[in-house]
């Protein structure tokens, strides 16, 4: 089912996410919902509060981009490049500054 995304401005976007379990109500189907609004709006990623939710949960797929010649020597790996991340943490920032 394709979500409504929510615009620059409402409230949920500025909320922290909440940390969720591995038994939260419909997860699977969540998931499945966010690839598929993503998909819709011609995205690479999607983040729950995107669509209301203030949980952290995220979606990336960055297989479109496997297409554009800018990423050519890398366009093998964004084939296949499709990732759920669930209560994320960055523990530790190193290495070059990546285009993304």
């Amino acid at each position: 089912m394709i979500l409504q995304i929510r615009a620059f401005g409402d409230p949920v976007l500025r909320k922290t996410g909440k940390e969720i379990s591995k038994d939260y109500p419909e997860l699977k189907t969540l998931i499945a919902n966010l690839f598929e609004t993503m998909g819709d709006a011609n995205g690479i990623g999607l983040a729950a509060p995107q669509v209301g939710l203030d949980i952290r949960v995220f979606v990336v797929d960055l297989s479109p981009l496997a297409e554009d010649e800018d990423y050519e020597d890398i366009a093998e790996e964004l084939k296949t490049f499709k990732k759920v991340l669930i209560n994320a943490t960055i523990l530790e920032e190193t290495g070059e500054v990546w285009k993304f």
